[in-house]
């Protein structure tokens, strides 16, 4: 597979992954019981909004990966 094509793949996976984060991000949050203080709630929100960064770094390194050359010159 060319990196052109992973990269086609891995953008409908990235935004796919993203959309299903928020998803459970907002479930969780809905769960979360009133009155929380206010330090709670922003880590509660620095880990919502930067978590799925780690699903996201192997599907980017592998869209980035570089395609591999034939030796018989194709």
């Amino acid at each position: 597979m060319n990196q052109r094509s992973r990269k086609l793949i891995g953008a409908f996976l990235l935004v796919g992954s993203i959309i299903l984060w928020s998803i459970l991000a907002t479930s969780v949050y809905l769960l979360l019981p009133e009155g929380l203080p206010g330090l709670v709630l922003i880590g509660f929100f620095i880990v919502a909004g930067m978590g799925w960064m780690l699903p996201a770094m192997p599907l980017i390194k592998w869209m980035a990966k570089p395609d591999t050359t034939q030796v018989d010159g194709r």
